[in-house]
């Protein structure tokens, strides 16, 4: 496996972070060496968020992720801040209500799929678009099995919620499925 530096941003109170910890423990139940960190704006909720994980099958020596070759911005100011700190091949995933220069679309391999969307109306909670992209990034990025991502995704969300986020998952795997036509 290629080394994975994944960056994902959002605002707060969108989950990124969970949704970080979350693909790192999944990786590790695969054996996979991890790294996770997080960072937020001036507000909690609502203002910027990123977080980042580093996986790869060989020890990590440098535990910051440098330059990402994954991006996920679910909003338009995340886009706006980090698009440019990719590597050339990196797949940056958006939300498909975040605008995307034509020229960057045609430069770079940007996957548009309706995140936020999906949380709200197919799950019926806007609170499990973390879980949305989860799915999402796994799918496009095979960073580790389904089994250990279901594993840590109830271990991790509130008791009670498992078929809901489960459902999300999965929701977000077939938007890639569908996206690039698998």
């Amino acid at each position: 496996m290629k080394k994975a530096e994944l960056r994902l941003t959002g605002s707060g109170g969108q989950g990124v972070i969970l949704a970080t910890i979350i693909l790192a423990e999944a990786a590790f139940f695969d054996k996979k060496k991890v790294v996770q960190s997080q960072s937020y704006g001036p507000e909690a909720r609502g203002g910027m968020c990123k977080a980042e994980v580093v996986i790869d099958d060989n020890p990590i020596t440098y535990t910051k992720v440098a330059t990402p070759n994954f991006l996920l911005a679910l909003t338009q100011a995340s886009f706006n801040k980090f698009h440019e700190t990719v590597t050339d091949d990196a797949v940056v995933m958006v939300d498909h209500t975040v605008q995307v220069p034509e020229e960057y679309r045609k430069s770079h391999n940007v996957v548009m799929i309706p995140i936020l969307e999906t949380a709200s109306v197919v799950i019926g909670n806007p609170m499990s678009a973390n879980i949305v992209a989860v799915g999402a990034i796994n799918e496009a990025l095979g960073l580790c099995t389904v089994e250990s991502l279901e594993k840590s995704v109830t271990g991790r969300i509130p008791k009670g919620t498992e078929e809901l986020n489960i459902r999300a998952l999965h929701a977000g795997m077939a938007l890639v499925k569908a996206s690039v036509g698998h």
